[in-house]
């Protein structure tokens, strides 16, 4: 990294030396070590590093991360730099002008399905070195709630970004005269997009917002050359001015999706339904996908939102009854029609909208694999899915797979058939896991009880986690529950040691 810094010194615009030193920093983003954490690891031991190299490659090295670095990088590199400045170590000439800059403009370029937009954010040095910092934020991956406004909650003020999202990818203009000149003309020319210029103060809360969430996520969906611009992007999105703020979502109570539902199948778009009672199943479905997984918007439609819902999340999430799977896909399309002309989408977006579902509905048998077509019985599955999130099925099998057979428990005459008991509730799901551990004592079988709990909610999710991880490399199930239970014993209530507990155990050598 310190020779890759010796371009540093062949640069003579600041912009350039920024990107450099974001490169420099990108190269472990996202990255994970063993202890600890990878900024401190690797970012502040190169901070160190440098320092003790003493070069001037090392000192505009460290001027850059002064400026782009974390907090502590940036303290850090800061006294080192001015220790070799004192020292007499020589400074490039870009070094007074890093971090100089000053926000010009911001503008959105997106499409008018809500999916993505192209945030675009205009810098000057002084009035100098021009440039556009364009950032792609999209909606349809993140996966968590995020803040908007929604259909049936007051329009956003204009120039104000309707939902945060999660940064894809990033990249940086000088050209910025030519980049604005086409993304209006394409607002002008293409229906299907809008061009506006954007409110800073709120760029700056929505680009935070996904950037955060970005972060957050293990291993993002971003493009490959993302980590080399993030910390350009912290360090630009840092200087907006502060004040704005993320539109509120509207909240979704069962009521109101109840209205959602019965004003669509009240529509002369949903008349042609046949199975009224699979439709009604489908579209709470839908709902639901909007309401929880596109930052609260279920009347949002799109090609990319009708693929990932009926390819992605239906076969991975939800148990759908052969009738159901049936009807889904014209429940779809009926309510693309609705929903997209309430909206106001375009007729030109609702076609191919209309056009991406009938392309996925070929590929929707293939991809939705019913436990039945596994030979699983299907009461069994309605046993361990009463909610219908098909996702849990393996983790709630592994914590109570025997469901069968006839039980006599201890101290008591009566005979219990295994395959009338209820796994949701408490009390059989005692008996389940008595007639799997015979003679075992109150405080054993309490253990088990509050493991099998929380393997049947998924929560937390690193739990089920760490438990394929044992599978995988060899372990056998009755001794993964007990390195699970050794775990919650010693982490108590404690989250955050719980977490890191289970990390060190997904990583233990698999057994001999």
């Amino acid at each position: 990294m310190l020779q890759h810094a010796r371009e540093l010194l062949a640069v003579r615009s600041p912009l350039d030396a920024e990107l450099i030193v974001s490169e420099i920093l990108g190269s472990w983003w996202g990255q994970r070590v063993p202890d600890g954490d990878v900024e401190e690891v690797i970012g502040e031991a190169l901070v160190g590093y440098a320092a003790a190299a003493a070069t001037p490659a090392a000192l505009a090295l460290l001027t850059g991360i002064a400026y782009m670095g974390t907090p502590r990088q940036a303290a850090k590199a800061e006294r080192a730099a001015l220790q070799l400045m004192s020292d007499g170590v020589a400074r490039p000439g870009w070094a007074d002008r890093v971090g100089m800059v000053e926000p010009e403009a911001c503008f959105a370029s997106r499409d008018v399905y809500g999916d993505q937009d192209s945030v675009i954010c205009t810098y000057t040095y002084g009035g100098s070195e021009r440039h556009a910092l364009v950032i792609l934020v999209d909606r349809n991956r993140a996966g968590v709630v995020q803040p908007r406004v929604g259909p049936f909650a007051p329009a956003a003020p204009a120039g104000r970004l309707p939902a945060s999202g999660m940064v894809r990818d990033a990249w940086v203009s000088s050209r910025v005269d030519r980049l604005l000149d086409h993304c209006r003309r394409e607002g002008r020319e293409n229906p299907l997009m809008r061009f506006e210029e954007l409110d800073p103060r709120d760029t700056k809360a929505l680009l935070q917002s996904a950037l955060d969430l970005t972060d957050a996520t293990d291993d993002p969906p971003v493009n490959e050359n993302f980590g080399s611009y993030h910390a350009f992007v912290r360090a630009r999105v840092d200087i907006l001015p502060p004040g704005g703020r993320l539109p509120q979502p509207p909240v979704y109570g069962r009521d109101r999706r109840a209205t959602i539902a019965t004003r669509f199948l009240a529509s002369d778009e949903a008349g042609e339904l046949s199975d009224i009672s699979a439709a009604i199943r489908c579209v709470d479905r839908i709902i639901d996908y909007g309401c929880a997984h596109d930052f609260g918007r279920p009347l949002r439609v799109s090609p990319i939102k009708c693929e990932m819902f009926l390819l992605d999340w239906l076969p991975r999430k939800v148990l759908l009854s052969p009738s159901e799977q049936e009807a889904v896909p014209h429940v779809l399309a009926a309510w693309i029609r609705w929903a997209g002309r309430r909206t106001g989408l375009p007729e030109e977006g609702i076609r191919a909208t209309l056009d991406a579902l009938w392309d996925a509905t070929a590929k929707f048998s293939a991809v939705y694999r019913d436990p039945a077509a596994f030979g699983l019985d299907r009461g069994l599955v309605d046993r361990l899915l009463p909610d219908g999130d098909l996702e849990a099925l393996p983790r709630r099998a592994f914590a109570l797979p025997f469901l069968s057979g006839t039980h006599r428990r201890a101290g008591r005459d009566d005979i219990l058939d295994l395959s009338e008991l209820d796994p949701a509730d408490p009390g059989d799901r005692r008996a389940l896991l008595e007639f799997e551990h015979p003679g075992g004592d109150d405080e054993h079988l309490d253990a088990h009880m509050r493991l099998a709990a929380m393997l049947w909610d998924g929560e937390p999710p690193h739990l089920w986690d760490t438990a394929q991880s044992l599978l995988d490399v060899g372990y056998e199930r009755h001794e993964i529950l007990h390195r699970l239970i050794d775990v919650l014993d010693r982490c108590g209530g404690d989250p955050e040691a719980l977490q890191e507990a289970l990390r060190v155990l997904r990583h233990e050598p698999p057994p001999d």
